[in-house]
C-alpha cells in the first residue's frame, strides 16, 4: 500500500564544494601535456630557495609578529604602528624603515594576514620552510604587487601611473623572450608605443606631458615615461624580478638617473614567473572559447564544462591578461547577477586571485545573495579545511545556498543531478528542508520546488514538494 504522506526521507550530509553539483564532470578537449619551462630554467627547488632567500626579512618578521601575541593591531592603512615597529625594530636589530618595508612585503606575499585589523600569521608563513609551492606562491604574490614596492614619481598621475602598471606586462614579456639584458631605450620605445596603444583604444587625444616641448625638443616630452620606467624597473628590482643593475642584492638606479648605456635583465625567479604567465595565456588561448579575449560571464560559460583543474587554468590565464581590480570587480558584477552557476564559478575563479580580492569579496558579505559564497571563501582563503566549510555558515545561510545551487542545478543540469543534490542539504528530512525553504525566502524557490517535483521519481514526495512550490506562490504556510 502506498502512503499519502510524504516520506520522512533521512538525508545524507555530505559536504561538498556548494557549485559541484552543478558542474558537469566532462572535459571538452583532449588532455594537454604538461609544459616544460625553458632550458636553462633552475629546478623547482632552487627557485623556492631564491624565494625564500628574497623574503627572508619579510619571513622573520612575519615569525616575530606571531610570537608577538593577539594584541598586535595594525593601522586602518595596513601599516603596522610606530610603538610596534620600534618593537620589532629592536628585538630584530633592524632599522626603521626597514621594519616597515619588511612589514609591507609579508603582508603582500601572504606570509601575514590582516582580519579586522589584528594580524596573524598566514598559512604560507606556516607552510614556508617545508612547501616549496607555498614559497614560490607567496613570491609570485609580491611580483604581481610589484607597483606597491616603491612609491611613484612625485607629479605623476594616477592616470599614467595606471597606464604604466599596465604596460609592464609586455615588457616583461619582451625581457624573458630575450632571454638576456635588453637596453632601457628598448624598453622604452615599446613602453611609449603601448601607452599610446592604449590611449587610442579609448579614444583619448594626446595630453600634457606626452606633447612636445616648445622648441619641439623631443628629449622634454619623454621625461615623464623615462621617469616611471625607471621606477618600473626599480620595483621589480626591489621584489628580486631584475637582476640589480650592478650585479649586487641592491635597488636598481634611483629615478632619473638616466643613462641609455643601462640594461635591463630578469633573475631565474623571474623568468619562471612570466613564463608561467605566458603559459596560462596559452592554455587560454588555445581553449575552444577562446576564453583570455571574452568576458567574465562568458568565460565562466565556457568553464562550466570543464573539470576543477582544467577551470583554474583557464581563469588564471583570463586573470593574467587583466589587472586585478578590474577582473575582480567584474567577476563579483556576475555574481550579482540572475545565474546562480556563473555566481558560484565567478566565486571559483576568485580563489585563483587569492589575496588581492580579499578586500572587494569581503564588502560583498553585506549582500545577501553572495553571503554565503563570501564567507565560504573567506574561510578558505584563510586556511581553512574545505571539508569543514559548510561550518561557517548559519542554518539560514546554507539554506540559502542550498536552493541557489538547485537553481543551477534546474537550469543547466539533469533531473538526476537536481535529485542528488538532495544529498547536500543540511536539514535531516525533506519535510524540515521544505519547511526551511519555504521560509528562507530565495527568489527562486519556486522553481527549484517545482523542478525538483517533476524531477523525483517518488510520487509521494514530489506531491509534498509542489504543495510546498505552491504554497511559496501563493503567499501560504
Amino acid at each position: 500500500m502506498t502512503s499519502r504522506t510524504p516520506r520522512d526521507s533521512r538525508l545524507r550530509l555530505v559536504p561538498r564544494q556548494p557549485i559541484a553539483a552543478a558542474r558537469r564532470a566532462v572535459s571538452t578537449r583532449a588532455a594537454r601535456p604538461a609544459p616544460r619551462p625553458p632550458e636553462g630554467t633552475p629546478p623547482p627547488a632552487e627557485l623556492a630557495r631564491q624565494a625564500r632567500a628574497a623574503l627572508s626579512g619579510a619571513a622573520r618578521l612575519a615569525h616575530w609578529a606571531d610570537g608577538a601575541g593577539d594584541g598586535l593591531r595594525a593601522g586602518r592603512d595596513g601599516a603596522l604602528p610606530a610603538a610596534d615597529v620600534d618593537r620589532a625594530a629592536e628585538a630584530l636589530g633592524l632599522p626603521t624603515a626597514q621594519v616597515r618595508a619588511d612589514w609591507d612585503r609579508a603582508r603582500l606575499a601572504g606570509l601575514i594576514e590582516l582580519h579586522g585589523g589584528l594580524a596573524r600569521a598566514g598559512w604560507r608563513l606556516r607552510a614556508w620552510d617545508r612547501d616549496d609551492t607555498a614559497a614560490l606562491r607567496g613570491w609570485v604574490a609580491l611580483f604581481d604587487a610589484w607597483s606597491l614596492a616603491l612609491p611613484s614619481p612625485e607629479g605623476a598621475g594616477p592616470a599614467i601611473v595606471g597606464e604604466v602598471v599596465e604596460a609592464v606586462p609586455q615588457l616583461l614579456s619582451l625581457l624573458h623572450l630575450s632571454a638576456g639584458p635588453v637596453r632601457l631605450q628598448a624598453l622604452l620605445d615599446m613602453l611609449e608605443q603601448r601607452v599610446a596603444e592604449l590611449r587610442t583604444e579609448r579614444c583619448e587625444v594626446p595630453y600634457g606631458p606626452r606633447t612636445e616641448s616648445a622648441d619641439g625638443d623631443p628629449e622634454e616630452a619623454q621625461a615623464p615615461l623615462t621617469a616611471l620606467l625607471d621606477w618600473a624597473l626599480a620595483a621589480l628590482t626591489a621584489v628580486g624580478a631584475l637582476v640589480p643593475a650592478d650585479g649586487a642584492p641592491a635597488p636598481a638606479p634611483a629615478p632619473g638617473d638616466g643613462d641609455d648605456a643601462r640594461e635591463a635583465q630578469l633573475t631565474p625567479l623571474g623568468h619562471w614567473s612570466v613564463w608561467v604567465k605566458l603559459e596560462q595565456i596559452c592554455v587560454a588561448a588555445q581553449s575552444p572559447a577562446g576564453n583570455i579575449e571574452q568576458t567574465a560571464a562568458a568565460m565562466l560559460r565556457g568553464c562550466a564544462r570543464l573539470t576543477p583543474g582544467p577551470a583554474r587554468a583557464e581563469y588564471r590565464a583570463w586573470l593574467a591578461a587583466r589587472s586585478v581590480g578590474s577582473a575582480v570587480e567584474e567577476l563579483l558584477t556576475v555574481a550579482r547577477g540572475e545565474d546562480a552557476l556563473l555566481r558560484g564559478l565567478a566565486f571559483e575563479a576568485l580563489r585563483a586571485v587569492g589575496a588581492p580580492a580579499e578586500a572587494a569579496v569581503r564588502a560583498a558579505a553585506e549582500e545577501a545573495a553572495l553571503r554565503p559564497y563570501v564567507l565560504l571563501w573567506l574561510f578558505e582563503h584563510e586556511g581553512g579545511d574545505p571539508e569543514n566549510a559548510p561550518d561557517v555558515l548559519t542554518r539560514e545561510e546554507s539554506t540559502w545556498l542550498w536552493v541557489d545551487t538547485a537553481a543551477a542545478v534546474a537550469d543547466h543540469g539533469e533531473s538526476q543531478l537536481l535529485i542528488r543534490h538532495l544529498d547536500s542539504a543540511v536539514q535531516g528530512s525533506v519535510p524540515r528542508l521544505l519547511e526551511e525553504v519555504r521560509a528562507v525566502g530565495h527568489p527562486r524557490t519556486v522553481q527549484v520546488l517545482v523542478a525538483l517535483a517533476a524531477a523525483h521519481p517518488d510520487p509521494a514526495l514530489a506531491k509534498a514538494v509542489r504543495r510546498a512550490a505552491f504554497q511559496v506562490h501563493t503567499g501560504g504556510v
